[in-house]
């Protein structure tokens, strides 16, 4: 009987949807693999109120999971591909990024049918940065809140704290089922995703050839091409997934388009740039879209 192939992830609802998405994908190229969950709790788990950027930012949520790969107690670590640093870990490797899901940000709310027809004053609640930033440059007149946990437990307390709405993930929602509760969701126009937001990043040891093999049959190059763009775009800016940077990609057969944006925190100031070329090249394209924005000032945005 062949070792079990033990996923590590974070014990959320929708860290444990997202495994067992893998879980499947993998049981349907390697019928003969048993393949098992292995739930751990990282810093951000822990830390459930404090802002991310108070608790350490980059890696909060992979940096437990990756020491549990390199000690060798699961074979590959499933992360939201948003959450993974740009820089890779030593020893370890991006084996491959399944077919993504939605990229949108999502608006909800059951007082109010948009965010464009808020109330001046209105409380929308983010715990992203990102977010924050580009929801200010569009409405500055919004008052925004931080809250974190799982999705439930945000929903939760924007009922107990009578805010007038929520920007959760598309992608997270669906997910879960909860797909209802949808308002609107935001037009990229003016509000970008996170960088790898709605892909899965699966990580394995760089010496570990036959899990990367196998994880080889549930990549998708088209998938894998953009985020390989945008995480480019991100590392080049020196940015992580804590700051005010935002990108979207559009493929059409072999061509990608990339769009970035880098806000001030307070939104007052907003760059965009875009930059279309072949996906065989998509981390030179993320780095010479990197380098319009650096042209524009986005240097002196991202100190802060």
């Amino acid at each position: 009987m062949s070792f079990p192939l033990r996923l590590g992830t974070r014990g959320s609802p929708l860290a444990l949807w997202q495994a067992r998405h893998v879980a499947d994908l993998l049981r349907a190229v390697a019928p003969d693999r048993p393949v098992e969950l292995v739930e751990i709790e990282t810093a951000g788990d822990q830390e459930r109120d404090a802002p991310l950027t108070v608790i350490g930012g980059e890696g909060v949520f992979t940096k437990e999971i990756q020491r549990a790969l390199l000690e060798r107690r699961v074979d590959v670590a499933v992360h939201s591909l948003k959450d993974l640093p740009t820089f890779a870990a030593p020893g370890l490797v991006l084996g491959a990024v399944p077919p993504r899901g939605p990229a949108g940000d999502a608006f909800i709310s059951r007082l109010h049918r948009s965010i464009a027809e808020l109330p001046t004053g209105a409380v929308v609640a983010t715990s992203s940065l990102r977010r924050r930033a580009q929801l200010l440059h569009y409405r500055p007149d919004l008052h925004l809140e931080n809250i974190r946990g799982n999705i439930g437990t945000r929903l939760l307390k924007m009922e107990e704290l009578r805010l007038d709405g929520l920007i959760l993930a598309q992608a997270g929602l669906e997910r879960l089922g909860m797909g209802e509760v949808i308002t609107e969701i935001l037009d990229p126009k003016w509000m970008l995703p996170a960088v790898g937001q709605g892909a899965l990043g699966l990580e394995c040891r760089a010496e570990d050839a036959d899990v990367a093999a196998l994880l080889q049959q549930i990549n998708d190059r088209a998938t894998f091409g953009a985020v390989r763009g945008e995480r480019a775009m991100l590392r080049a800016l020196g940015g992580g997934c804590q700051v005010p940077i935002g990108a979207a990609s559009a493929i059409t057969g072999e061509q990608l388009t990339l769009r970035g944006v880098v806000l001030s925190p307070d939104g007052a100031r907003r760059l965009e740039a875009q930059e279309t070329g072949t996906l065989d090249k998509a981390e030179d394209l993320g780095q010479r879209l990197a380098e319009q924005l650096r042209q524009q000032g986005a240097a002196e945005l991202l100190t802060f």
